[in-house]
């Protein structure tokens, strides 16, 4: 049964429907997700800032998606979590708040694709014009770099979202697991063409630049690996662009398969599930897949262990 009420600002969210025997199965799990991506990414954050061989501008721009990470499940989860553990009638949201989580949602998945599109620049230059390479990566550089892949999504999204509060509202069902636009402008009785139009654009040209960006990108990359006979070269080339394109597929494929779905009511449920695999997934392997792929984190992280198992012994000795 719909919900009527003009321009409420308190909100119902529906959450996620789940079975009264398996609640505190899918909270635990939800939860532990939490916690487990929290741990990678402050971990990841906190081994850069630690590790001096690590302040190079690789791993400083690719500090901004663990950033990124954290800031969208923190704002998300949470309120997830606690949804679920109370009966539909009683998830509550005032309109404010639900606009800042779609903000912050649409932040997080637009900056997903900026950062990856400012460390492929990053590559790029290294490989192809690795001469040139401290010469172009410059703190100035890496300043200009992170500003814009902070800067335009949050002007993007800003008019988003600010397309969508300009509608009056009729309903007050949220029908998703968290605020975004689309549950959003969804609330409203009036004409949202222009929220589908500006929002199929934005969508669009955000997967256009960054698919572009990728193809040119690693298409300049095995043109130099190619006329190049340096076997450390295209190792190197080979090692770093594989862990780049595996995190941009991933990410990829969760927020094409989350915005197909936003396209069949009827499979509401599938959608849910994959906004919440959306926020979860790429979230815990961008730092496993980083940290595995980098051999200056593992080294550390070795000599940590390694340095925490033989401090009993020498302690022993005294």
């Amino acid at each position: 049964m719909e919900n009527y009420s003009y321009n409420s600002f308190m909100l119902q969210m529906e959450g996620l429907k789940v079975a009264q025997d398996s609640t505190y199965t899918v909270f635990f799990l939800l939860f532990i997700s939490y916690v487990f991506i929290m741990i990678l990414d402050v971990g990841i954050l906190v081994i850069i800032i630690l590790d001096k061989n690590l302040h190079q501008p690789m791993y400083l721009l690719f500090c901004n998606l663990p950033v990124s990470d954290i800031i969208g499940t923190t704002q998300i989860l949470p309120r997830v979590l606690s949804d679920i553990l109370l009966p539909p009638s009683e998830r509550i949201i005032s309109y404010y708040e639900c606009v800042v989580q779609a903000f912050t949602a649409h932040i997080f998945g637009t900056t997903s694709h900026t950062v990856l599109i400012i460390m492929a620049f990053d590559r790029y230059v290294a490989i192809c014009h690795p001469l040139r390479y401290t010469a172009v990566m410059t703190n100035a550089m890496m300043v200009k770099l992170t500003v814009s892949a902070w800067g335009v999504p949050f002007v993007l999204v800003a008019c988003l979202l600010g397309l969508t509060v300009r509608l009056n509202r009729c309903r007050t069902l949220i029908t998703s697991p968290f605020c975004d636009n689309a549950s959003l402008f969804k609330l409203s009785c009036e004409s949202s063409l222009i929220n589908n139009i500006y929002g199929l654009t934005f969508t669009v040209l955000l997967f256009i630049v960054s698919i572009g960006s990728m193809v040119l990108t690693y298409a300049n990359i095995a043109a130099v690996c190619l006329r190049s006979k340096s076997k450390a070269l295209n190792n190197k080339a080979l090692k770093t662009c594989s862990t780049h394109l595996v995190v941009y597929l991933i990410m990829g494929l969760s927020g094409i398969t989350h915005i197909t779905l936003h396209r069949f009511p009827q499979l509401s449920n599938f959608r849910k599930l994959s906004a919440i695999l959306f926020i979860i997934i790429p979230s815990s392997l961008n730092p496993i897949i980083y940290g595995l792929q980098s051999r200056e984190m593992r080294k550390f992280l070795f000599d940590i262990f390694h340095s925490k198992k033989c401090w009993p012994s020498h302690k022993s000795m005294q």
